[in-house]
């Protein structure tokens, strides 16, 4: 199994090494080997179980399918590209919106619509390459849309948070200072170790006071340890798809900007690889939504991990999606995600949504987007507002929601003011 002529014939083979830096066509020992997966366990547990937290999905379902999602990247990605599928902050607004309008069924539907456009954009960009998607979705737009998608949040971070002030202000707290304090792996740890501290102070505050109700701890006892976790069936409702439309623009851009990360990290050419990679997140999404689970994509904090380690063996991922499955199969750690306090997730929610927020400028940032243009200037300005404003359009049964309307803004905007602009020589669009 570890004959290096042998990884042409065998999908599931791995150069056995002793080097520092570990390709992804290698492996260290089992032992090691398992001790990295279970890192990238951690690693994505703190932001992969929020997700379902905060939408109200069940934390075991999400955490299995995370899980076989991930081993389905693997597969398809013919197990050349180290990646973890968790789940994706993206789809929160949408979903919340979906359930409060039509139920969860309708919002998993939305997830499943996704995962099959971005399979779809997959299989185009596999044989035609990405070059389209940037043109079509140049950096100011990218980082308009994401931006918009992370601020539109800010209303539910502040609901949570005004429901235990003290417990959040302490856990946001925490956070900054954890993301100050540690280095390395606890540095990148400081959302699950935040929320645990929290988690751990509702628990002691229940016990001292018990006549508040800090945390809620009566479904943990009757769960079980093995099981299979709660599964629902999806419905498709044409009136909450648009929610989910710009949910596929970010995937698309988080997939992108993970593959050429992991590629710069490893040296490795994987050009011929994201379309591959970009259809099975779709794939894995599409999964998660029939069953249940939240929409996956590739995680930054994993390849955090294997920026620390140096350590790109995709073995390490195979233990980590099988580690997700078996967390998946037990109903009292589901239970116990389910337990975390309102408090606690508006503490670290104020920073989280925030964060998303930031990923939107950094794209502006990193890819030089020159805002004296005022292509660049009314692309991200209009739909920014439109998005935290959640401005809102009926159209029949179909709702536009300020997620949507302002993706479709950024595109609309953007490509009139070039082809306009560029007719009457008053537009340079920035392409960089």
């Amino acid at each position: 199994m570890t004959e290096p002529g042998t990884r042409s014939q065998n999908l599931l083979s791995w150069k056995l090494t002793t080097n520092t830096v570990v390709a992804p066509e290698e492996r260290l020992t089992w032992p090691k080997t398992v001790s990295i997966g279970l890192q990238h366990v951690v690693a994505m547990f703190g932001a992969t179980f929020l997700v379902p937290v905060l939408t109200g999905f069940p934390p075991s379902t999400t955490l299995l399918f995370s899980g076989i999602g991930t081993i389905l990247f693997l597969l398809i990605t013919r197990n050349r590209l180290p990646s973890y599928l968790g789940s994706s902050f993206a789809i929160i607004a949408p979903v919340t919106a979906a359930v409060a309008s039509d139920g969860a069924s309708s919002a998993l539907g939305g997830l499943v619509a996704v995962g099959a456009l971005l399979v779809i954009i997959g299989l185009i960009s596999h044989f035609a390459g990405v070059r389209w998607i940037e043109t079509l979705m140049p950096p100011v737009v990218t980082g308009a849309i994401v931006a918009l998608i992370g601020l539109n949040l800010a209303p539910a971070a502040k609901n949570n948070f005004v429901a235990d002030p003290v417990l959040a202000t302490i856990v946001l707290v925490l956070l900054v200072a954890s993301a100050v304090l540690f280095r390395g792996l606890l540095g990148r740890l400081a959302i699950f170790l935040s929320v645990a501290f929290g988690y751990v102070l509702a628990l002691v505050l229940d016990w001292i006071d018990s006549d508040n109700d800090y945390i809620d701890t009566s479904g943990i006892a009757d769960a079980a340890w093995v099981g299979l976790p709660d599964f629902q069936t999806p419905t498709f409702d044409l009136g909450v798809l648009p929610l989910f439309l710009p949910v596929v623009l970010v995937l698309v851009v988080e997939n992108i900007g993970h593959v050429k990360s992991v590629a710069m990290m490893t040296g490795k050419d994987y050009d011929d690889t994201m379309g591959r990679a970009l259809a099975a997140d779709g794939l894995a999404t599409m999964l998660a939504g029939s069953g249940g689970g939240s929409a996956t994509t590739t995680y930054a904090e994993n390849i955090g991990v294997m920026s620390a380690t140096k350590v790109y063996s995709t073995a390490a991922y195979w233990v980590a999606g099988a580690a997700a499955i078996l967390l998946g199969l037990s109903p009292k750690v589901g239970a116990v995600i389910a337990a975390i306090p309102p408090g606690v997730l508006g503490g670290v929610t104020t920073a989280l949504y925030g964060l998303v927020g930031i990923i939107g400028v950094q794209i502006w940032v990193s890819n030089k987007v020159d805002f004296s243009k005022p292509i660049n200037q009314f692309t991200a300005a209009i739909p920014l507002i439109i998005g935290i404003a959640d401005y809102t359009w009926q159209v029949g049964d179909l709702v536009f929601a300020g997620i949507s309307l302002g993706s479709i803004a950024a595109l609309v905007i953007y490509h009139s003011m070039r082809v306009i602009g560029g007719w009457r020589g008053t537009v340079v669009p920035d392409r960089s």
